[in-house]
């Protein structure tokens, strides 16, 4: 089973929450995380243009996006990745893969809700099937999801410009939870012609 974990970063800690996404992935037995990251040289006039990453994507079980929030919303180059996935949306090529989403600003709120809620969209207009974290705010006993956002991972980037170790904590969860959910997925999915015709 393999997790593509696609993410643009620009200073760097949206590339560290993708890579503790990927390490939580990987400490589910069987399944394999696939780092993908989206290089402002991918885009062309407005228009992201590496068909290669997308095809990767294709192969993938799962799909875990990410972005910083900017301007309250994901970063112009990660939009730019979302438009280019059109012709996948009318294909349904994506359909039925679990999704989930996290995201980083300078600030407690900084309107990171909305950015996960673009991805949440993004996802369920795929037909994917989006995954939150089942953490509550402030009753994890390791202290992760410390900012309590439920419907994905949103990190506060520290005042020296890095990602808080509780949040890096709460994307290895995330990254483990899409996997452990995904393999349940993939087992009904091999299992369901077995249900054909039975009440």
């Amino acid at each position: 089973m393999k997790i593509g974990v696609v993410y643009y970063s620009a200073t760097g800690t949206t590339a560290t929450l993708a890579q503790a996404v990927a390490a939580g992935v990987r400490t589910i037995q069987g399944a394999a995380a696939v780092p993908l990251e989206i290089m402002g040289t991918d885009i062309e006039e407005g228009r992201y243009k590496n068909e290669q990453l997308l095809q990767q994507l294709d192969a993938c079980n799962g799909i875990v996006f990410g972005s910083p929030t900017f301007m309250g919303s994901v970063a112009a180059p990660f939009k730019a990745f979302m438009d280019a996935t059109s012709e996948r949306y009318g294909t349904r090529a994506w359909a039925g893969k679990v999704a989930a989403g996290f995201t980083i600003g300078g600030s407690p709120s900084g309107d990171q809700l909305n950015t996960l809620q673009t991805l949440n969209v993004f996802a369920c207009q795929h037909g994917m099937l989006w995954v939150g974290l089942d953490l509550p705010g402030g009753w994890d006993a390791h202290g992760r999801n410390r900012l309590g956002a439920l419907s994905g991972l949103v990190a506060q980037q520290t005042e020296d410009g890095k990602v808080h170790h509780l949040d890096r904590l709460t994307a290895m969860y995330l990254g483990e939870r899409v996997a452990r959910i995904g393999a349940v997925g993939a087992i009904r999915q091999d299992s369901s012609p077995q249900c054909i015709g039975q009440a």
